[in-house]
């Protein structure tokens, strides 16, 4: 390693240090000199230590046998004499946690890493770390609140990411392209975690921004299982002005997601739609913050309810993975010349698939008409939607989301047919 590489490195290994003492600092700020184990210039010395251990173990011509032996004694050296200071600590002050310990020992592996690693991934593990440490309050508060119910249905879901996905086969079963059990899969344990993420906003953040934070988050994956779960939610007794305010979220965030798609995969329909996505995104999302401050939320009780009842999201994914196999069908059996009935078909199940495919064909058939198509498709979305709010949740909730989705379509329909007005008043008027 070349000296000014391994001083970057040695830097680095002492700025992880540096980052976790500040935490540390903080935390025990109010203690007098000398009354604290460990501050920031200790956790500084501590990832530069660690750093050294590395940069002697790179000088040594041990056999490979013996490598690692200079970092693991150091480490072994290092992590015996803090915990010494500290249980030395804790017992005068009768505090009993192993926290700054355990961070001090990971400040130390981090140096290591830094020099003798991935000098990117021993960064990210301090920023990481840090993060970990400053989030005492928020972790305890929602552990405190955590009830059995909550526990096994992180449990649950936990076996369906990762033991039963990876199981299932990938080749689609079925005419028309089929159904991939694996993908049919995926689609439970989204709806699953979308369910449990939206309890877990609500947990931490509180109802309303709880609500708002999961909507705008699952926009991102899908604005669709979103409307869905909440309408189920909505016959629970919840909010149904908070939860149309997180689905209201998570669609003016599948508006703008969309728009990106375009961006970078047909600019030339992001030009002619995007106007469009916006202005739906606008009113969509002035809507969730109306319902959100209009409600008044009750205490909710959270403590009881199951966040996510397996039967029910099984159920809506099977509702979803026919519709997609009717879209898909519909595909076969009109072909290319009815790609404005494929479109919104699809935009039925999954505005992202049709999204790239009519991205990738633009060059056949024009953008006016791309725009067109993907047009459709997104009012066969946001229809769809209405659809389900209005047959799987209550009235209230259904009833604010057809009004939200109703304005959001006649906005961007609006804009659509407008900018074409214009730019012919334009070119007509302006000088040549």
């Amino acid at each position: 390693m070349e000296s000014i590489e391994s001083f970057e490195r040695l830097a680095l290994a002492l700025a992880i240090g540096a980052v976790v003492g500040v935490e540390r600092h903080w935390r025990e700020r109010d203690e007098g000199a000398g009354k604290r184990t460990a501050g920031i210039r200790t956790f500084m010395i501590a990832g530069m230590l660690g750093g050294l251990s590395g940069l002697i173990e790179q000088t040594q011509s041990a056999p490979p046998a013996l490598y690692g032996l200079v970092v693991g004694a150091m480490f072994a050296i290092f992590s015996a004499i803090f915990a010494l200071y500290q249980f030395r600590e804790s017992i005068v002050e009768g505090d009993y946690s192993v926290t700054t310990v355990v961070a001090a020992m990971a400040t130390f592996a981090l140096g290591i890493l830094a020099v003798l690693g991935n000098a990117r991934l021993a960064a990210a593990g301090g920023v990481s770390l840090v993060a970990i440490l400053a989030s005492r309050e928020i972790l305890h508060r929602f552990v405190r609140a955590l009830s059995w119910n909550e526990l096994r249905s992180a449990i649950v879901f936990l076996a369906m990411a990762v033991i039963v996905l990876p199981i299932l086969p990938d080749a689609p079963v079925g005419p028309f392209g089929g159904i991939s059990p694996s993908g049919t899969w995926q689609l439970v344990v989204l709806l699953a975690g979308i369910s449990f993420l939206g309890y877990v906003a609500v947990k931490a953040f509180g109802q309303v921004r709880g609500e708002l934070v999961a909507g705008a988050v699952n926009g991102l994956v899908s604005s669709t299982a979103i409307a869905v779960t909440n309408a189920r939610l909505s016959l629970t007794g919840q909010s149904a002005a908070l939860l149309v305010a997180g689905a209201t979220a998570a669609n003016a965030v599948s508006y703008l997601k969309v728009l990106l798609y375009l961006a970078i995969l047909a600019p030339p329909i992001a030009a002619r739609l995007g106007p469009s996505l916006v202005a739906a995104a606008l009113v969509m999302a002035g809507f969730s913050l109306l319902f959100a401050q209009k409600d008044t939320p009750r205490p909710p009780e959270l403590g009881t309810r199951n966040p996510f009842e397996l039967l029910s999201v099984l159920k809506t994914a099977l509702l979803l993975v026919a519709v997609s196999f009717l879209a898909r069908a519909a595909a076969a059996w009109f072909g290319q010349s009815g790609l404005l009935v494929v479109s919104t078909l699809s935009g039925l199940a999954d505005i992202d698939a049709i999204t790239v495919t009519i991205a990738g064909i633009i060059d056949t058939i024009g953008a006016e008409f791309a725009a067109t198509a993907l047009g459709a498709a997104v009012i066969a979305n946001t229809v769809a939607k209405t659809a389900y709010a209005l047959a799987l949740g209550g009235r209230a909730y259904g009833g604010r989301f057809l009004l939200a989705s109703a304005s959001a379509l006649v906005a961007a329909i609006v804009v659509f047919e407008t900018i074409p007005m214009i730019e012919w008043l334009m070119m007509e008027h302006l000088p040549r």
